[in-house]
């Protein structure tokens, strides 16, 4: 293209637009979107760019703030939460790939430094696709889709030695160059003055720029820090993007990381869009296509290799099942977006030479758009497969609990650490096999059954419970164990979970006493808000006291006539009214009682008229 920088501009952001959203539509990703839009408008296609190098230079940006942004989400606390999942099935993941892939490498003739860059770019899976195709399964909390995440996270961990370590082994394997001590101490010193200096100094700079209130001078810091972090290790013969890495490490405790997140994000989306188009350019077709074969072998070589790693690692490191090991393996098979980078990387030290990351790199491609495939083969094959049978209910001591808890996730178990501290003997029921393992292991009395059974409330003792307490989230299963309950046990004092107002009205027809779930916590917030806006903390006690009482009657009052949508309306107007009124003067009832007392004579009416 003979055009200047902005005609050049203009025909990328063409390109990405057109290619991503139809990429997307099939389900194919948008790093493949940018590959084809880089393929088609690079040197081996409609040549709208002749030289793709000045690009791929310019756009190696978007992979330092991808590191950047990384680092930014790797808390040392949630690593801590996470240690065994990512550094036990990541690690083995990683490890075990990178041996086979590499040791493959090796037979085929490659030293060991270029089979040990191949071996471990190909080891790791595109987080982006990966991540994407889980969402759109919504099996993201599922037990597949936690531990892909954390050998996702894992490999983006692994992958900063790695483009730390390239120059290094490419000097090392070099045939007139030695790896001297000096350019060793070059490095650590680099590193070293990074962590130092940064843990010193970064917070105290995005203080003193944050006090400006000036959102371009934020963002002109936040990008300085970044390419300047780059800038340091480059110079010491690093990877410019363990730099970036290192410095959102070292902010991603502090108050400033969703900040610079979002300042960050929009360039490093653009830029490592930019990225993925240049590796497309450098792509040369001719060598590709006339090796069909070879490519082809490569894709099903890595697909299989991975596959069936990540089918042992989920079942042995990650405690999956075979159906769960099957998916996991369905989703992470694939190459992923910082092999691009490694390959890249490799050749700039010399260890890889541009045929063969021509080779890797589409082998990579076609495992991507593969991968979508195998994912809705797998499930589909699964589902024609029976599933084991569930875990039968357990079976429950009868020992006279004092009260009985159904569901014991966060809302039961805030209830059963209260009980505890005062002693009272209790019992929960959990329909969730895993969550029942898992706290378990704590000692609390918790069983796996379905607390709407009759034949279980009966078994656990219930007819001596004083209080039950529905602390289940669903709503249908919330009102079919009150149900169940109201109808084995009329006179039980039942305390339940709701949702929304209307949720508590349903339980109220049960008679049962309904807790909204944020409704306390909100309130609480409420009168915090006002301390700190420098209302004294007994008058905002006080306000939100009111309020508690005043919504309370205005819950009463609702529900006898929930079923007329204008009386509710009205009676919310009112109320809102009142509510004025009550924060003003400190004073009367309002027209809540008259709703009530309305009502109230109106049933009487009727009942007399009946």
């Amino acid at each position: 293209m003979h055009g200047g920088g902005l005609e050049l501009a203009l025909v990328f952001l063409l390109a990405a637009v057109i290619a991503v959203p139809v990429f997307r539509r099939f389900g194919l990703g948008a790093v493949l979107g940018y590959l084809a839009a880089g393929v088609t408008l690079g040197p081996y296609g409609l040549r709208f760019v002749a030289n793709a190098e000045p690009v791929l230079t310019a756009a190696e940006i978007g992979v330092v703030m991808l590191l950047f942004v990384i680092g930014l989400e790797l808390s040392p606390a949630r690593l801590r939460v996470m240690r065994k999942p990512i550094f036990g099935a990541g690690g083995a993941q990683v490890v075990l790939s990178t041996l086979a892939i590499g040791g493959a490498t090796m037979l085929a003739g490659m030293a060991w430094q270029p089979a040990l860059v191949i071996g471990m770019g190909l080891a790791f899976s595109s987080t982006a696709i990966g991540l994407q195709l889980l969402s759109e399964r919504k099996a993201m909390t599922s037990d597949h889709g936690r531990l892909a995440f954390a050998i996702l996270l894992f490999q983006d961990l692994a992958a900063i030695p790695l483009l730390a370590a390239i120059p290094l082994l490419g000097r090392a394997g070099a045939v007139d160059a030695e790896l001297g001590w000096n350019e060793v101490v070059k490095a650590l010193g680099a590193i070293a003055a990074v962590v130092i200096g940064g843990r010193v100094l970064l917070r105290h700079v995005f203080r003193i720029v944050a006090r400006a209130q000036m959102p371009e001078v934020f963002t002109g810091a936040a990008l300085l820090v970044v390419l300047g972090t780059a800038w340091i290790m480059q110079n010491a013969g690093l990877s410019a993007g363990l730099g970036a890495f290192l410095a959102g490490v070292l902010l991603a405790d502090s108050e400033y990381r969703h900040e610079l997140e979002a300042q960050i994000d929009p360039f490093k989306g653009l830029l490592l869009g930019l990225f993925f188009m240049a590796v497309g350019m450098s792509i040369d077709l001719t060598r590709v296509l006339s090796e069909p074969l070879l490519i082809t072998g490569m894709t099903i070589a890595l697909l299989a290799v991975k596959f069936a790693i990540l089918y042992a690692v989920g079942g042995f490191a990650g405690g999956l099942d075979r159906r769960e090991s099957l998916r996991l393996g369905a989703v992470l098979a694939l190459g992923g977006e910082f092999a691009f980078v490694i390959f890249n990387e490799g050749v700039k030290a010399g260890l890889v030479d541009d045929p063969t990351r021509d080779r890797l790199v589409a082998a990579v491609g076609m495992s991507m758009a593969l991968t979508p495939l195998a994912v809705i083969a797998i499930s589909r094959l699964l589902s024609t497969v029976p599933r084991k049978e569930p875990r039968a209910f357990d079976t429950i001591p009868n020992d006279q609990p004092e009260v009985l808890i159904a569901g014991f996730g966060r809302f039961g178990q805030i209830v059963a650490r209260m009980l505890l501290a005062q002693r009272t003997r209790f019992i929960a029921i959990e329909h969730s096999a895993d969550q029942v393992d898992f706290v378990r292991r704590f000692g609390n009395p918790v069983y796996y059954g379905d607390p709407a059974k009759a034949e279980l409330l009966r078994s656990c003792g219930a007819d001596q419970v004083k209080v039950f307490v529905i602390a289940i989230d669903g709503m249908e299963e919330n009102l079919r164990t009150v149900e169940t309950i109201r109808r084995l046990y009329p006179d039980a004092t039942v305390f339940a979970r709701a949702r929304d107002r209307r949720h508590a009205w349903e339980l109220m027809d049960l008679g049962a006493r309904a807790i909204r779930e944020t409704f306390y916590s909100s309130l609480k917030m409420g009168e915090k808000v006002l301390v700190e806006l420098g209302i004294p903390e007994d008058v905002a006690r006080g306000h939100a006291e009111q309020f508690r009482d005043h919504d309370a009657r205005l819950l009463r009052a609702q529900y006898l006539i929930r079923d007329d949508e204008d009386a509710l309306l009205q009676s919310t107007q009112d109320a809102r009214r009142e509510l004025e009124e009550l924060f003003n003067a400190d004073s009367g009832s309002g027209v809540l009682n008259e709703i009530a007392d309305a009502t109230r004579m109106d049933l009487a009416s009727v009942d007399e008229e009946e």
